[in-house]
């Protein structure tokens, strides 16, 4: 009987043949994740202009100091102008009246005041709230010195201490000679020691004393 070889040769040729490799597993296409949006009413809390303040220009000692004229606790109009000749200055801008560190400053400045009026030297305390609120601020405290209010900030700003969100004012005070010329720039006030700092820079400064009445 006649055996074929067909059988062999097929054989042969699927023991000859590559392996098939499986097919790679393919990865799911990446989403992308659409960026996170905050909230409408978290978005307009913010101020406009937070994080996009425009550049911080300070006021260099031994410059002259911008001219001011500002509504005062008191009632009256208080200007650079008609002090200059006379007396030094002292303006200690902060934040936000009726705030904790704040109602600390003012309060300092007004326990301490006899210190400070050791020297020839006129002293505010100043902000960028209304004039309203730092009459309430100044009655709340009894205070014995004038606040001075700066609604627009315009003063603020030329003072350089307009803070990131345009509308507040940095916790510092500046020292200006009876000439006009700024003198010291204190920008790590301590509100609860605020009175004996101011006195001690008058002293380091050599502002003259006051004659004994």
């Amino acid at each position: 009987m006649r055996i074929h070889p067909l059988p062999l040769l097929l054989l042969l040729a699927c023991n000859n043949s590559k392996p098939v490799e499986p097919a790679k597993a393919t990865e799911p296409a990446k989403t992308v994740e659409p960026a996170a949006t905050e909230p409408a009413s978290v978005q307009a809390a913010k101020p406009a202009d937070a994080g996009a303040a425009e550049p911080e220009m300070k006021l260099a000692v031994g410059t002259p100091a911008p001219d001011f004229s500002l509504r005062g606790s008191d009632g009256k109009t208080h200007t650079l102008a008609e002090i200059r000749g006379k007396q030094a200055v002292v303006l200690a801008w902060f934040p936000k009246a009726f705030t904790g560190g704040c109602t600390a400053e003012c309060k300092s400045l007004k326990e301490g005041g006899d210190e400070i009026r050791k020297y020839d030297a006129a002293y505010f305390a100043v902000s960028t709230d209304t004039p309203e609120d730092n009459k309430k601020f100044a009655e709340q405290l009894s205070a014995d010195f004038p606040i001075l209010a700066d609604p627009t900030g315009e003063t603020a700003k030329a003072f350089g201490v307009l803070g990131a969100d345009g509308k507040h004012a940095r916790r510092w005070t500046f020292y200006i000679d009876k000439d006009g010329t700024v003198r010291d720039v204190d920008r790590e006030v301590k509100p609860a020691t605020a009175a004996p700092d101011v006195a001690q820079h008058l002293e380091k400064l050599g502002v003259a004393k006051r004659s004994p009445t």
